[in-house]
């Protein structure tokens, strides 16, 4: 029997109210994801990109269609029981790192952990900072760090929490070449080793090809 898709989009579209009258954000977007793809969209800025990443993780409500996560209804449900459901199966990546500045390395890695309730917590962060090259690093603040690194850090908080899907949003957009390009095949080797699910929003090209799959958004709609 083939295993439950981790996240399931059907005829997503998005509307809002523009001065000018009702304005179509996103129309007839489907998905289907399975645990270990890896999926990239991509498309110029102002296509509704972030604003289907939001649809997808439950940040938003879709004007029509439905999203299920891990088998379950998602998008019809209110905003905490989406809370609860996404904190069960995801964790997220953004291009700001979105790191607490007055704790360490260690603690911002340990912060959704300890929220969630999760046993040796500690060690666990301790563990995913040195998987992600930080361990010696544990005790520095966010500006201690260089831009990659506090990403690396986004990084470790994010896959601490063993998610079965990570949504990731611009993840290597303020970042210089090479770090990017490390950060980038950082993800990878741990979309490989754990099986965690990817969807990547980006506007890098060399990342998208790294993708099992690629949509691109254009006037609203997905390519095939």
């Amino acid at each position: 029997m083939a295993s439950t898709p981790v996240l399931v989009a059907r005829q997503l579209s998005k509307t809002v109210s523009a001065p000018e009258g009702e304005l179509t954000l996103l129309e007839h977007i489907d998905l289907t994801v399975q645990g270990g793809d890896t999926l990239a969209i991509t498309g110029p800025s102002g296509s509704g990109k972030s604003t289907l990443l939001g649809l997808l993780a439950g940040l938003d409500v879709p004007s029509g269609g439905d999203v299920r996560l891990a088998g379950e209804p998602f998008s019809g449900l209110d905003e905490d029981a989406r809370a609860a459901l996404r904190g069960r199966y995801c964790s997220f990546v953004f291009q700001a790192f979105h790191l607490v500045a007055d704790l360490t390395a260690l603690e911002n890695v340990m912060l959704p952990l300890e929220i969630a309730g999760a046993d040796r917590a500690r060690d666990k962060a301790r563990h995913w900072l040195a998987r992600v090259g930080l361990g010696k690093r544990e005790r520095h603040f966010p500006l201690q760090l260089s831009g990659g690194e506090q990403q690396r850090v986004a990084l470790a908080r994010a896959f601490a929490m063993e998610p079965a899907l990570l949504f990731a949003d611009e993840p290597t957009g303020s970042l210089d070449r090479a770090n990017g390009d490390q950060v980038a095949e950082m993800l990878f080797d741990l979309n490989r080793d754990h099986g965690t699910a990817l969807v990547l929003v980006t506007h890098d090209p060399a990342l998208a090809r790294h993708c099992g799959t690629h949509h691109e958004l254009v006037e609203g709609r997905l390519s095939a």
